[in-house]
C-alpha cells in the first residue's frame, strides 16, 4: 500500500489561494511554504538594510523594499527580507518579476533553502544582478553575483564594503550590523 501524495500546485493556483490567507507563504514550485517569525537580530538587522539601502537609493530610479512584497523568481514566490528593483513599480503591485539586488537575513531554519533553492532560483532570474545573505550572530554572510556567464559567491568579512555598481551604491557591511548585539566569538583552543 502506498501514501497518497499532496498534489503539486500550480503558480496561479497558489497565487489565487495566498490572496485569501490572513498570513503570507511563499511557493517553492511545488507547494505554499508559511512564513514564520524570526529574531531580534534578523529583526534588526532587516531594518538596517531598510535604512542603508533605501537612504542611498533615494531619488534614483532604483528602488528598496521589505519582505512585505513578492517576487516571482524561476516560477516561484519568495518575500526576501529586502530587494531592489530598478523599474517602474505601481502602487498598486503586489508582485516583482525583475529584483536586481536580493538580501536574505540567515537562519538555522531556514538557511538550507537560502543557499540552495533560492540561489539556485536567483541564479535563474537573468534580473537578478546579485544576492546577498547576512549572518545575524556574526557581522558577516555570503555574495552571488553574476559576473557574465557566472554566477560567482565570495564570502563576506566584517570589513567589506558592498559595491553594487548595478544600483549605484556603496555600503560597508557595518552599517547592516549597526546596534545588533552579535554572538560572541568562541574561544579558540
Amino acid at each position: 500500500m502506498s501514501a497518497v501524495q499532496p498534489r503539486s500546485w500550480t503558480l496561479t493556483e497558489f497565487l489565487d489561494w495566498e490572496e485569501r490567507q490572513p498570513t503570507k507563504y511563499e511557493f517553492d514550485g511545488v507547494r505554499p511554504i508559511a512564513m514564520t517569525g524570526g529574531t531580534a537580530a534578523h529583526a534588526g538587522i532587516q531594518g538596517n538594510l531598510f535604512v542603508a539601502i533605501r537612504g542611498r537609493l533615494r531619488g534614483q530610479p532604483c528602488q528598496f523594499y521589505g519582505s512585505e512584497l513578492k517576487i516571482e523568481v524561476a516560477g516561484r514566490i519568495r518575500y526576501p527580507d529586502g530587494f531592489v528593483v530598478c523599474t517602474p513599480v505601481p502602487p498598486t503591485a503586489t508582485i516583482i518579476r525583475d529584483p536586481v539586488v536580493i538580501f536574505e537575513v540567515l537562519s538555522k531554519r531556514t538557511a538550507t533553502t537560502d543557499f540552495v533553492a533560492k540561489n539556485d532560483e536567483y541564479a535563474a532570474t537573468p534580473s537578478v544582478r546579485r544576492y546577498i545573505m547576512l549572518a545575524q550572530d556574526r557581522m558577516g554572510g555570503v555574495m552571488f553575483e553574476r559576473l557574465g556567464d557566472d554566477w560567482v559567491g565570495h564570502i563576506l568579512a566584517p570589513r567589506t564594503i558592498f559595491r553594487m555598481p548595478e544600483i549605484g551604491i556603496e555600503v560597508p557591511i557595518s552599517e547592516f550590523y549597526t546596534d545588533i548585539k552579535l554572538t560572541p566569538e568562541e574561544d579558540e583552543e
